[in-house]
C-alpha cells in the first residue's frame, strides 16, 4: 500500500474534522430542542393545570352553600319530626322540585337521622330516590356528625355520576340532629366544560378519586380506569363503598406503570387506536378530594425535532464550507502575490536588457507584461473574486434571513431559505469546479440551457443588492422553453457580472430601475438596462478590455472582459450602448438552440 501523501493527509483530516462537529452539532441540537421543549411543555402545563382547577374549584363551590341554606328552612325539620303527614312531605318534594330547577343542581333529597331518604325532587321520577336507604354513603356519616359532607360517586338510583354535598338538620331550637339535606351536582356537564377547556389548550385531563379511578376526562378509554393495579382489595373496597354503583372498573394501562406524588413524568397511553406519549402534571383539590392530571402530549416537540436538525446541519456545513472558501481564497490570494511579485521581478530584469538591446521594443515590452498579467493573474484572480463572491454573499444574506425567521417561529420560510442556500451551495461547488476547469483551459461542459431559469438564478444572487440599493425591478421573460447551448454555469456568471455592475452603477441616481427584456425569433437578445449615468464614449471602445474600470464601477475590471470571452464561446456576442433617457444598455445576442441541431 502506498504512502498517504501530505495533501492526502490533510484532506483527510479535515473529513474527519468536519464530520465529528457535524455529530456533535446534530446531538447539541437534539439535546436543546428536547431538553428545552420539555421545560416549556411543563410550564405550560403547570399553568393550564392550575386554571383547570380554578375552574372545577368555582364550579363546585357554586353548590357548596346550598345545603347549608336549605337546612334553615322549618319546612325540612317539620318533615322529619311528622314522616307519615303525607300533605307535609307532597309540599317539602314540591319546594325540592322547584329549588332543584332554580339552582340547576341534578337532585335534592332529604334523608332522615337512618339514612332513609323521606322526600326528595325527583319524587316523580322512576328512579326516584324516596325510600332508599343512603346510610352507605360517607356523606351521610359526615352530616350526621354535624359537618358538611362532600363525596363523588355514581347513583345507585339513577346511575348518573355526581358529587354530592350534604348537611345536617337540627331539631328547631335544640341541638338534636334529625337528617341531612343532600345535594347532587352532575359531574356531565362539568366535564364537557373542561373538556372544550382541554382542547382550546391542546392537551388531556383526566380527575381521579383518592383511590386512584379516573371518573372524569376529556379521552372516553381513560373514564373508569384505575391508574395503579387493581388489587382485589381494592376491588373489594370499591364493591363495598359502593361509589361507582354497579360500572366495572379497569386498568388504564400507563409506560412505564404510574407512580403516585410524582411530578412532571412522561407516560405512553392510548388514545383510540394510537400510542402516544404525555407529560403527566397532576394537582390534588383538597376540598373535594381529587386529584387533577394534565397530559401534555410530546408528539410535537419530537415531531419538530428532524426540520431543527436539517436546518442546524445546513447552518453548520454553511459556516464550515464559508470558512474552507475562506482559507482558500486567502490562500490563492498569498499565490497570486508571489506570483505576481516573482512576474513583476522578471519582468523588469527583462525589461532592463530589452532596453539595453533595443529602445524600441518598449512596445514590445509593454504587450509581453500585459500578456503574463493575463495568464498568471487573470485565470486566477477573476475566477475566485468575480464566481465565488456573489454567491457567498448571497448565502450569508439567506443565512441571516433564516436566523430572523427561527426567531419569528417562521419554520414554513426558514426551510425555503435552506433550500435555497443548499442550490447555492451546490451552485459554489459547481463554481470551484468550472475554476478547476478553466485553469486546465477546458471548455467545460456545455448542454441544453434554459435562458429564463438562467435569468432567475442570477437574480436570486443579485437579489440582496438588489434589494439593499432599493432598485426597482422590471422583468419580463419568455413563457416558452427557450434555450441555448452552451455552459449554463459560465453563462449565470454573465447576468450575475453585468446586473452587479448595473446595481453599482445605481448607487448615486434619483431612480434606480433595473430593467431586463428577451427578445428575438432566429438570436436570442437579452437586453439588461439600468438608469445609472451610462458609459462614456470615450470608455465605451474600452470597455470589454482586462482590467480596464471606471471610477463608477469597483473592482479589478475583468468581469466584463470574462463575459465576452464567454458569449463568444457560445458563438454570441455582447455590445454596450447609452440608452436616450439615461443609463447604460447591455445586449447579449445568443443563437436560438434547436433540438434538431444536436
Amino acid at each position: 500500500m502506498l504512502p498517504m501523501t501530505p495533501k492526502a493527509k490533510k484532506r483527510l483530516f479535515l473529513t474527519i474534522v468536519l464530520l465529528v462537529g457535524l455529530f456533535l452539532t446534530l446531538k447539541l441540537t437534539y439535546w436543546v430542542h428536547l431538553h428545552q421543549g420539555k421545560i416549556d411543555i411543563q410550564a405550560q402545563s403547570e399553568k393550564q393545570l392550575k386554571e383547570l382547577v380554578s375552574f372545577l374549584d368555582g364550579s363546585l363551590s357554586r353548590y357548596e352553600s346550598i345545603p347549608h341554606v336549605l337546612s334553615t328552612n322549618p319546612m325540612l325539620a317539620n318533615v322529619l319530626n311528622d314522616p307519615q303527614n303525607s300533605n307535609k312531605v307532597q309540599e317539602l318534594n314540591l319546594y325540592l322540585e322547584e329549588i332543584q330547577h332554580v339552582t340547576e343542581a341534578s337532585d335534592i333529597y332529604l334523608i332522615d337521622e337512618r339514612g332513609v331518604a323521606i322526600a326528595a325532587s325527583n319524587w316523580q321520577q322512576s328512579f326516584s330516590f324516596i325510600g332508599k336507604n343512603y346510610s352507605f354513603r360517607p356523606y351521610y356519616s359526615d352530616a350526621i356528625s354535624g359537618n358538611l359532607g362532600r363525596y363523588y360517586a355514581v347513583g345507585t338510583s339513577s346511575d348518573k355520576r355526581g358529587f354530592y354535598f350534604s348537611y345536617p338538620i337540627y331539631q328547631q331550637g335544640g341541638k338534636e340532629i334529625l337528617g341531612a339535606i343532600i345535594v347532587k351536582v352532575d359531574i356531565s356537564g362539568i366535564e364537557q366544560q373542561s373538556t372544550s377547556i382541554a382542547i382550546a389548550g391542546q392537551y388531556q385531563f383526566l380527575i381521579s378519586d383518592p383511590e386512584d379511578i379516573v371518573f372524569i376526562s376529556s379521552v372516553d378509554e381513560w373514564r373508569l380506569k384505575s391508574l395503579t393495579p387493581l388489587t382485589e382489595i381494592k376491588q373489594r373496597t370499591l364493591d363495598t363503598s359502593k361509589r361507582y354503583a354497579a360500572r366495572p372498573i379497569g386498568e388504564l394501562l400507563m409506560k412505564p406503570p404510574y407512580e403516585s406524588g410524582r411530578q412532571a413524568m412522561i407516560y405512553q397511553l392510548q388514545t383510540g387506536k394510537e400510542h402516544e406519549q404525555y407529560m403527566d402534571n397532576h394537582q390534588k383539590m383538597s376540598k373535594a378530594g381529587w386529584q387533577v392530571h394534565i397530559f401534555a402530549p410530546i408528539n410535537p416537540l419530537m415531531t419538530s425535532l428532524p426540520a431543527l436538525m436539517l436546518l442546524s446541519a445546513s447552518i453548520y456545513l454553511l459556516l464550515a464550507l464559508s470558512i474552507l472558501f475562506s482559507a482558500e481564497r486567502r490562500r490563492n490570494l498569498h499565490r497570486m502575490q508571489l506570483a505576481q511579485s516573482l512576474l513583476e521581478q522578471r519582468v523588469e530584469e527583462r525589461t532592463q536588457d530589452l532596453q539595453q538591446a533595443n529602445h524600441q521594443l518598449k512596445d514590445t515590452q509593454d504587450e509581453l507584461i500585459q500578456a503574463a498579467k493575463l495568464t498568471v493573474i487573470g485565470s486566477l484572480a477573476a475566477s475566485i473574486n468575480h464566481e465565488l463572491n456573489q454567491p457567498l454573499a448571497a448565502i450569508r444574506s439567506y443565512a441571516q434571513n433564516t436566523q430572523t425567521f427561527l426567531a419569528r417561529n417562521m419554520q414554513d420560510k426558514a426551510l425555503d431559505n435552506i433550500k435555497i442556500i443548499i442550490e447555492l451551495t451546490d451552485r459554489l461547488a459547481d463554481i470551484v469546479g468550472q475554476f478547476k476547469s478553466f485553469t486546465r483551459k477546458s471548455q467545460g461542459t456545455d448542454s441544453a440551457t434554459d435562458i429564463g431559469r438562467c435569468l432567475k438564478q442570477a437574480l436570486t444572487i443579485v437579489q440582496p443588492a438588489i434589494d439593499k440599493q432599493g432598485v426597482e425591478l422590471d422583468v419580463q421573460l419568455p413563457s416558452g422553453n427557450d434555450q441555448v447551448w452552451g455552459d449554463k454555469v459560465r453563462l449565470q456568471q454573465v447576468f450575475v457580472n453585468i446586473m452587479s455592475n448595473a446595481v453599482v452603477a445605481m448607487q448615486q441616481s434619483v431612480k434606480r430601475q433595473l430593467i431586463i427584456r428577451v427578445t428575438g425569433k432566429d438570436k436570442f437578445c437579452i437586453s439588461i438596462q439600468d438608469t445609472g449615468p451610462g458609459v462614456r464614449e470615450s470608455q465605451i471602445e474600452k470597455i470589454f478590455e482586462p482590467y480596464f474600470t471606471t471610477s463608477e464601477r469597483h473592482g479589478l475590471g475583468l468581469g466584463l472582459s470574462i463575459s465576452q470571452r464567454i458569449i463568444e464561446s457560445m458563438q454570441g456576442q455582447i455590445n454596450v450602448a447609452n440608452a436616450e433617457d439615461g443609463g447604460a444598455i447591455f445586449q447579449i445576442i445568443l443563437p436560438i438552440y434547436l433540438l434538431e441541431e444536436r
